[in-house]
């Protein structure tokens, strides 16, 4: 059939666009029409809005291919799209996942071992059906010669003729697009691939406005107060971690067995600055709260460690994950994802433990205060079984697989709580480190995850969803204390928290006053060892 094709048909461009976006809207657009019919069942909405809609997307796609498709680019151009909606609709039709430019920021920085881990069976029969075949069908497909001046005439006439057609449809349905649009318009977040080459063009002309932004310094004021002993504080970045699944905040599971004999404070109402690292890493170590975060200004604006470092003390951070997003850029940065410095690794990763091997050796180097970070890969998904060795596999059976829908919701939620055991584990031996310093520092470990994660809850996995509507899996996140007794002073403030409500915007000022660092940035209101007032 294909031969036949290649040797038989002959086509226009302007109608080699319109078949190519007629089957996007029809096989790469499930996750639209299955978010569009939940707010508009069948059985209560008028049948010619439906078609209207459908009809809308599929303008839409012409619309936005017309404009990117030239007489010269457009078979490269539509092979390319091919390919990537292919990828966009198996990771929207498995995980509910939305496109956004937050999405697309986190997928161009994901490095090749998460790439990995994303890959199954299911995923590239995907892309071979609804990316390869149609690509060789483009591939082979005879233009017939126009000029450039018929192509694109040709075009303006469909996309006039279109847009007429669908200023019609809009003034018939005026009232009902009204509502969609104001009330639903996160369902866009599914248009495939119209919504993602939004995008990426908002991503790449961002990136090119802000490349030459200068580094805005912050907190070159800072100063430590003289104290007795100098302090040693570690801080774990946890990795895809929920509140939810920690016994210390009420899980039914024992998930925190080793924690729940160290005395620590567990805070249990605290939110995410987002959904995503890519989000969440920085703006958890700026001084911009949420209210007024901005990736572009985070990024060119220095953060709590440049001001711990202005101030004199030393910071080094450890990563087993993809990277500290920018935050550690001006400090002792390494990554422990490798054999070459982590001793605790086997075939499938190295181990969030390991990131304490040689860290006694790094501290009795020093003088002066520390601070130090461990950023795990914690419960990174899909592939949740990778997370742990095999002795923290307590709860069975498990998804073993990255294909969480070959597991049952039972399975997969096993194989997660597993890795809140590992990160037990990881906690409580780092603490065990901590208080061997305990002589000759004030220590203090502060744990703090990233951003949550679905685990099927309304048919949404992994994270990433936008903050608006992001569901509270994604979005609740442990944060721990555990002190040494130096730093016992503290408690009694910090237990004032335990059940307020509370997000990152306090990470940065309760840092520098554990740190016990001066500076005008600092803002009391935002400290958990100021007690909360009654």
């Amino acid at each position: 059939m294909l031969n036949y094709i290649r040797k038989n048909l002959h086509i226009k461009l302007h109608h080699l666009v319109i078949v190519v976006a007629l089957f996007f809207s029809i096989c790469c657009n499930g996750s639209f029409y299955q978010a569009f019919l939940a707010d508009y069942p069948l059985q209560t909405t008028e049948l010619g809005f439906v078609c209207a809609v459908i009809f809308g997307l599929f303008s839409l796609h012409i619309l936005v291919l017309s404009l990117i498709c030239f007489k010269n680019t457009v078979k490269p151009v539509l092979i390319v799209l091919l390919i990537s909606s292919a990828f966009v609709t198996y990771f929207m039709d498995a995980y509910n996942v939305m496109i956004n430019v937050d999405v697309v920021r986190n997928a161009l920085n994901t490095d090749a071992r998460e790439l990995r881990d994303l890959f199954s069976f299911t995923l590239l029969a995907h892309v071979f059906f609804l990316g390869v075949i149609p690509s060789y069908v483009v591939f082979t497909t005879k233009l017939i010669t126009q000029t450039a001046k018929q192509v694109t005439l040709a075009k303006i006439k469909v996309v006039f003729a279109l847009l007429a057609i669908n200023v019609v449809i809009f003034l018939y349905y005026g009232a009902a697009f009204a509502s969609f649009f104001r009330e639903h318009h996160s369902i866009r977040y599914y248009a495939n691939p119209a919504n993602y080459i939004y995008a990426v063009t908002k991503v790449v002309v961002r990136s090119i406005q802000n490349s030459n932004q200068p580094l805005v310094k912050i907190g070159e004021d800072a100063k430590l107060v003289t104290h007795d002993k100098p302090n040693l504080v570690i801080m774990v970045v946890g990795e895809t971690v929920r509140s939810d699944h920690f016994s210390l905040n009420g899980y039914p599971r024992k998930t925190n067995p080793l924690l729940a004999k160290r005395g620590v404070i567990a805070m249990h109402d605290v939110t995410s600055c987002g959904t995503s690292t890519n989000i969440s890493l920085p703006c958890m170590f700026s001084n911009f709260t949420q209210e007024h975060y901005d990736g572009d200004k985070v990024k060119h604006t220095e953060d709590l460690l440049d001001v711990l470092h202005h101030a004199g003390v030393t910071i080094l951070w450890r990563d087993n994950n993809s990277s500290s997003k920018g935050v550690a850029d001006r400090v002792a940065y390494e990554d422990w994802r490798s054999p070459k410095l982590n001793k605790i690794c086997d075939v499938d990763e190295c181990r969030d433990v390991g990131m304490l091997g040689g860290l006694q050796g790094f501290i009795d180097k020093q003088q002066g205060d520390m601070f130090i970070v461990l950023h795990q890969m914690g419960s990174h998904g899909p592939a949740y079984f990778k997370r742990y060795p095999k002795e923290f596999e307590q709860f069975t059976p498990t998804c073993k697989t990255n294909d969480l829908e070959q597991c049952s919701k039972e399975e997969i939620i096993n194989a997660y709580d597993n890795t809140i055991m590992y990160t037990d584990y990881f906690l409580d031996e780092t603490i065990k480190l901590l208080q061997k310093n305990q002589a000759t520092f004030n220590v203090a470990m502060f744990y703090v995850g990233d951003h949550g994660e679905s685990l099927g809850e309304h048919g949404l996995y992994l994270h990433g969803v936008p903050n608006f509507i992001a569901p509270i899996e994604q979005r609740k996140v442990p944060f721990i204390v555990w002190l040494g007794d130096g730093y016992q002073h503290l408690a009694p403030a910090l237990k004032t928290f335990t059940h307020s409500a509370i997000n990152h915007d306090y990470l940065f000022h309760t840092m520098l006053s554990v740190m016990q660092i001066q500076t005008k940035l600092y803002n009391p209101k935002l400290d958990l060892t100021v007690s909360k007032q009654p």
